[in-house]
């Protein structure tokens, strides 16, 4: 009795201390674990049914699932970085030629009403020496940065070597989870200190939970980037059907969001002449476009949810403060795990006084 307890205070010191050390491990990579983890969970089913297609080989299946996530992450931002470099390269060859045939006072002329004011009162200023000075300062620099624009492309998407690697880790633990998921899964109820089938209820209601939230952020994506189109449409920006692509993908960026891409809409209206459209759009963009992500996706996850409407908002605000990004899906998994735990000390512990 005397050694055992010394043993067993011993036993507990060394597994709080390989639990810190894991937490330290584990913390560089815990974003791309659990969007790994939250993906393999609500693609299980279609993955089940896909290894049944190819015969039971399911790294084969596995395979395919990773390939089909690289090129929804790739795909968009390979064209994005295709049209920025075609219209920066030819922005660069139209000033470059308008400067040497027509000087900076030509150029200026060429510009909308609302920015041609501005920089004729601005080369009022300045002497005639000093104007032509200019004009030549500018062609200059303009042509040494025309040769640039890709460079600077590059070197603008080579300085998020951070995330390429957080998601080369989420595909990597997304196929192993893919492939081993189930056993995964039996491992964990087996090891847990909980009931029996109790850790398989929890992992069932965060299944449900993140597949109502990624679904309702899709949707909500895909109705916010309707909606900037019809409003592209009407303001007449240029390019609206590629500008309803890139309001798409940004909607998924809590730090971005479908509303700046309308505003960057409407400030190109504003610098090519067209103020009204870009008022238009602004309002649009701030109004319609930016209310329907506070009011569908509360309403869509509640629908997969067994949960109030308020709880999912608040639960989707205090995760987004909190975690960033992720907690768009964490905050409310938070929340269900909370929910879930009451709702078996209620079923499975409470003792009737």
């Amino acid at each position: 009795m005397s050694t055992a307890q010394p043993a067993r205070r011993f036993f507990f010191i060394l597994l709080t201390a390989a639990t810190i050390l894991f937490a330290l491990v584990a913390r560089p990579l815990a974003s791309a674990l659990f969007l790994a983890a939250v993906l393999a969970g609500v693609l299980w089913p279609a993955h089940c049914w896909l290894s049944a297609r190819f015969r039971g080989r399911r790294g084969l299946s596995a395979a395919a699932f990773v390939l089909g996530v690289i090129i929804l992450l790739m795909g968009p931002v390979v064209a994005f970085s295709a049209f920025a470099i075609k219209e920066g390269s030819e922005g660069v060859r139209y000033l470059s030629q308008a400067i040497r045939s027509e000087g900076v006072t030509g150029l200026v002329e060429r510009l909308p009403q609302p920015l041609a004011g501005l920089a004729k009162r601005g080369l009022d200023q300045l002497p005639a020496q000093d104007e032509q000075n200019l004009g030549k300062t500018v062609q200059k620099q303009v042509s040494a940065q025309g040769g640039k624009a890709a460079a600077v492309v590059g070197a603008t998407l080579s300085a998020t070597g951070a995330l390429v690697f957080q998601a080369v880790m989420m595909l990597i633990a997304f196929y192993f989870l893919l492939l081993q998921g189930d056993q995964l899964v039996a491992w964990l109820d087996h090891l847990s200190p909980l009931k029996r089938g109790q850790t398989r209820e929890l992992m069932a209601e965060f299944k449900k939970v993140s597949y109502a939230v990624l679904l309702s952020t899709i949707i909500t994506s895909a109705v916010q980037a309707v909606a900037a189109l019809l409003g592209y449409f009407i303001g007449r920006v240029p390019h609206p059907i590629f500008f309803a692509g890139v309001t798409f993908f940004a909607a998924f960026i809590p730090a971005i969001g479908a509303g700046a891409v309308c505003l960057v809409a409407a400030l190109l209206l504003f610098a090519t002449g067209h103020p009204y459209s870009a008022l238009f759009l602004a309002i649009w963009g701030l109004l319609v476009v930016g209310l329907v992500d506070n009011l569908v996706k509360p309403l869509l996850i509640k629908g997969g949810m067994e949960m109030n409407g308020a709880v999912v908002f608040f639960a989707l605000i205090g995760g987004l403060s909190a975690f960033g990004a992720v907690g768009l899906l964490l905050g409310p998994l938070v929340v269900t795990l909370f929910l879930s735990l009451l709702r078996m000390y209620q079923r499975d512990f409470k003792t009737a006084v």
